[in-house]
């Protein structure tokens, strides 16, 4: 296994004095979220992907859902109180959050943006999430990642 680093995800967490675990993955050829689940051994319903969109108010929204589930793009707009979202194109991710697709992480982007994780995510004592660098998560619970970023909980998925 390659030697770990410590990403900016794990600094944050780290300021703000919040336990977390961190898992590396780099070595095993996961891609997807669910891929990254099973290499790490972890269950897909408590490992959450996060996703970036915009709103017909050109508003940003960030949304946390179990690595197997979709989006619920009519759910995810209610919960943030938008006519419409949509996600947003992959060559908007870096410049916009500073995270490129498959290691965006909800804690450390480039300005903060209102963040819902669906709501299971209160069904288990730690959830994990990117660590903000591919071949990296994080484990910590959800009272934690709210420390770090304010999340609200909402039904999000198809």
């Amino acid at each position: 296994m390659a030697k770990q680093e410590k990403t900016n995800v794990m600094r944050t967490l780290e300021r703000f004095k919040i336990p977390y675990t961190d898992h590396y993955y780099g070595d095993t050829g996961a891609v997807s979220g669910a891929e990254v689940a099973v290499a790490l051994g972890e269950d897909p319903a408590r490992t959450f992907k996060t996703l970036v969109t915009v709103g017909k108010s050109r508003n940003h929204y960030v949304f946390m859902i179990p690595v197997a589930e979709e989006l619920d793009l009519k759910k995810a707009a209610a919960a943030v109180g938008e006519k419409a979202i949509e996600m947003i194109k992959s060559k908007e991710l870096l410049p916009l959050t500073g995270y490129i697709h498959g290691g965006c992480s909800p804690i450390g982007m480039k300005k903060p943006f209102r963040t819902a994780i669906h709501f299971t995510a209160e069904n288990f004592d730690t959830i994990l999430f990117s660590a903000g660098k591919i071949g990296y998560q994080v484990e910590c619970s959800l009272e934690g990642l709210r420390k770090a970023v304010p999340v609200e909980t909402a039904d999000l998925i198809v």
